[in-house]
């Protein structure tokens, strides 16, 4: 890869044995193991506090690519923005390569559905706003930035802002963003849910090829099952009031993946149900009658995500 290992060095991180992939470029192996325990989160209705989630447990490995799907309100983007560091849970924990999340970090990048690019700044600009708080040189950081614009196809749009950007180039440069700490893990809250079907399926296929390139820990939330089973290599099914998990789903298909394949049916038809009867089987919401705490370490949202990784 373009950014070499002295670059992770100055980013303090801990560097596995490196390995060589096909064409002879020495790359790091990412750690990205991520451990959910028992972890309940409660947010504040008046006098009481609603149960979003409810002893959560997961461990997610690393290089697995994960996707968690769910009715609305089952918790799925707020257990994503615990993973990440930018909410703390009301109890349990979660656990990124054996160490507690107590923040944002930039060992897990976060990519947000809409691409949420400044728009007065240039798509190389918008990937390097990632990096500013990194211990890098300028020589460094325009070579990762680089490397990243080529890794998302955006090459002869560096200088591109994002009015003249499609609805999925903005994603790629939102992606690129994400990955440019070279995280761990890489968190996608339904980053194609506003995107037409062909765009989508291309991006589905272009993050794949990423994740195969990267060899990091993928985790993405979404509302479509066919999404869910096309990417995932484990499907975790949520139901909500209060959010839990219902089933984790095994993929056992080869990739790449083909929609049409009579198992890619079955499998769909069996989430279909499991999602059917989770919804059915929460009618009303879920109220604690606990007084309400506010979240320790509460800051404010726009210094928490300057601190992650963008």
């Amino acid at each position: 890869m373009a950014v070499s290992r002295h670059l992770a060095v100055l980013l303090d991180r801990r560097i596995p044995a490196p390995v060589t992939d096909d064409v002879g470029v020495e790359r790091a192996i990412s750690s990205g193991r991520v451990e959910i325990r028992d972890l309940t989160k409660r947010f504040a209705l008046g006098q009481r506090s609603l149960i979003a989630l409810q002893r959560i447990e997961l461990a997610i490995e690393a290089g697995e690519f994960l996707t968690i799907v769910g009715t609305s309100g089952c918790g799925k983007s707020t257990l994503l923005r615990l993973v990440a560091g930018l909410d703390v849970g009301s109890s349990g924990c979660v656990v990124h390569d054996g160490q507690p999340v107590a923040g944002p970090s930039l060992d897990r990048g976060l990519v947000f559905q809409e691409a949420r690019l400044m728009p007065w700044l240039t798509v190389a600009q918008n990937i390097a706003l990632a990096l500013q708080n990194s211990a890098i040189t300028a020589a460094d950081r325009r070579a990762a930035v680089a490397e990243h614009i080529a890794l998302v196809g955006l090459r002869g749009f560096e200088n591109a802002y994002p009015y003249q950007l499609s609805g999925g180039m903005a994603q790629r440069a939102a992606i690129a963003r994400g990955l440019v700490n070279r995280p761990g893990v890489l968190l996608l809250d339904e980053p194609f849910g506003a995107l037409d079907a062909l765009t989508r399926a291309r991006l589905q296929d272009e993050l794949l090829r990423i994740w195969a390139d990267e060899r990091i820990t993928m985790v993405l939330v979404t509302h479509d099952v066919d999404e869910a089973i096309y990417l995932g290599d484990r499907v975790v099914v949520m139901s909500p009031r209060p959010g839990r998990i219902k089933r984790i789903f095994k993929v056992p298909l080869p990739r790449s993946r083909d929609r049409a394949m009579p198992a890619f049916a079955r499998l769909r038809s069996d989430l279909l149900s499991v999602l059917e009867g989770a919804s059915d089987a929460a009618p009303h919401p879920s109220v604690d009658p606990v007084q309400a705490v506010p979240p320790r370490g509460s800051r404010n949202v726009f210094d928490k995500v300057q601190g992650a990784s963008l």
